[in-house]
């Protein structure tokens, strides 16, 4: 696909990896900063909170999220999830990309 063929704008994509008790504040966190969408699937892994395993549902599993947006509103998202930091498993990062949306 050539960029004469779609319109590319530059954006970030977000993804944020917690456990799954946080589902409900991040998502609410997400719409109080007018995200259109947002992806969320179970995920299991390993990291400095110990391995999550997604035996049981909503216990000792996590979730990702993942959504695209630009950076002003990344930061804010971001920020937000800073006061969740500590209290539980939760890491969030972000890639510059271009993308249609």
């Amino acid at each position: 696909m050539s960029d004469s063929d779609t319109s590319l704008e530059p954006a970030v994509l977000l993804t944020i990896i917690g456990e799954t008790v946080l589902k409900d504040r991040i998502v609410k966190l997400l719409k109080k900063h007018n995200v259109s969408g947002y992806t969320i699937s179970q995920v299991q892994g390993e990291g400095g909170h110990g391995r999550r395993l997604s035996d049981l549902a909503g216990y000792n599993t996590n979730i990702e999220i993942k959504t695209i947006v630009s950076l002003e509103v990344s930061d804010a998202i971001l920020c937000g999830l800073k006061e969740e930091q500590g209290k539980h498993a939760l890491i969030a990062f972000r890639h510059n990309i271009e993308a249609f949306y």
